[in-house]
């Protein structure tokens, strides 16, 4: 799959970022938190007030996130959520006088409401007289193994092989489920047609590593009416190659529209890949508390053998389950919630504690239904977190899984500001610090369902009370 393609073209991060100097900031519009676990020192909102976006406007960082969480809700709330925060953006950008380019970003594999976002998304610029020429697709994840060769996308198994995603279990997933790997032909599935996988215009490592930055601008220049861009990437010099086209593209007139996996925002940001955050680094982001709060939500396999793992290396936890049948039932629901949340806060005292939902996936035949069901199990446990930090306020609080993550954040601890510090993994598990709220002091650590290896979350948890 990977043989036989050309040499890497080695492109120094801070060329990339000498280049944005000038360059519209990037706005990234993430679908849920996990977006930020390639980048460090970078603002993250969960709220898009024009205020709000004009402070990070304001940060000197050439991007920015803005948490959606609209991986979460039903097609037409995320088109709602998504026209919100355009016409915000909008306005902040005019008020504060700096130019901005949007990325929507969703997962690097492939889940998530494309091409409605981007639809909405392009309808609003060009509202506004910013009409996007192309939208560029770049799903990669590099520390994930989420590559894309020959305008295939790929993933890596726990055995180390790569799997065509189509192939994958995400792939059959009960709300965003697919069966196209080539990228023109998932972008004409989920288009339902409307393009075709070929016009959809590809660009491939022999581009990106051969041709070089400016003939990737050329190509990119040749994008008009929204056309659909696909883009290979294996390494981080490959979107680097790509962040430079991008810069020149857009210098030269061409406006872009982004839909991105993780790895995309790093490269547009100049930044290189960061070391994980160092016990030393930690220690001062601690809130003043013996133990952490752990919260599993996301029900992927690869969750569930992390959880077994975290339960074997660290048999000094407390653990305790909120049942999803239980919480599916009006009459038990709130009972036993407060029963839950009661005994992790008393817990909280003397040992690290996880709370996490049954393993058992509960799914309905019709994709919003299925939707509606996770929301609502979402809602509890959020609710959950929060009564036990108001009964409690933990050293750190750990989020696995996307929706939950993003649930935890904005109403669990009620984070508006942020600051993307790091990763406690290479490339995965973010950790952010909260500027405002109940939640200032404690560091949030955000942890993707479906990346890391066994032992990731053990190891997450290691690092963290090596900083005690």
């Amino acid at each position: 799959m990977i043989q036989n393609i050309p040499v890497i073209r080695e492109i120094d991060p801070a060329s990339v970022a000498a280049r944005l100097t000038t360059a519209p900031r990037l706005a990234v519009l993430d679908d849920d938190p996990t977006g930020t676990q390639t980048v460090k020192d970078i603002p993250v909102l969960t709220t898009w007030t024009v205020d709000d976006l004009r402070w990070a406007l304001r940060q000197s960082s050439p991007a920015f996130f803005v948490l959606t969480n609209t991986r979460s809700l039903s097609p037409q709330d995320a088109a709602t959520r998504n026209r919100e925060i355009a016409r915000a953006l909008h306005e902040a950008s005019r008020a504060e006088n700096i130019p901005y380019v949007i990325a929507s970003r969703g997962d690097s594999t492939l889940r998530g409401h494309f091409p409605l976002e981007t639809d909405v998304l392009a309808e609003e610029l060009r509202s506004v007289g910013a009409a996007p020429d192309g939208v560029v697709l770049v799903p990669a994840y590099i520390e994930a193994g989420r590559l894309t060769v020959d305008s295939t996308h790929w993933m890596r198994t726990p055995d180390g092989d790569l799997l065509p995603v189509g192939e994958s279990e995400f792939a059959k997933d009960a709300t965003f489920g697919y069966a196209s790997s080539a990228l023109p032909d998932w972008v004409e599935e989920k288009t339902q047609g409307r393009v075709p996988a070929d016009k959809v215009l590809r660009i491939t490592l022999t581009d990106l590593r051969t041709g070089g930055p400016a003939h990737v601008a050329d190509l990119l220049a040749t994008l008009r009416d929204g056309a659909t861009a696909v883009v290979d990437a294996v390494c981080d010099d490959d979107l680097r190659v790509l962040a430079l086209a991008l810069v020149a593209a857009e210098e030269n007139g061409t406006r872009l529209l982004y839909r991105v996996g993780p790895s995309f925002v790093r490269a547009r940001a100049g930044q290189p890949a960061h070391p994980p955050l160092t016990a030393p680094e930690l220690a001062p982001l601690r809130a003043p508390s013996p133990h952490g709060l752990i919260i599993v939500g996301s029900h992927v396999s690869l969750t569930t053998r992390q959880l077994n793992s975290l339960r074997e290396r660290t048999p000094d936890l407390a653990e305790y389950e909120l049942d999803v049948a239980q919480l599916l039932d009006p009459a038990r629901r709130d009972a036993h919630i407060t029963e839950t949340a009661s005994a992790a806060a008393a817990s909280l005292a003397g040992a690290d504690t996880v709370i996490r939902t049954t393993r058992t996936v509960v799914t309905a035949a019709d994709p919003d239904e299925s939707l509606a069901i996770s929301r609502s199990v979402s809602a509890a446990l959020v609710e959950t977190v929060r009564r036990i930090t108001a009964a409690h306020r933990p050293a750190f609080v750990i989020a696995k899984g996307g929706i939950t993550s993003s649930d935890t954040a904005t109403h669990g601890l009620e984070i508006r500001r942020a600051w993307a510090r790091g990763t406690l993994l290479p490339g995965i598990v973010s950790l952010w610090q909260p500027v405002d709220g109940p939640a200032a002091g404690i560091p949030y650590i955000v942890f993707a369902g479906n990346v890391g290896g066994a032992d990731a979350l053990a190891d997450a948890l290691a690092l963290l009370r090596s900083a005690a």
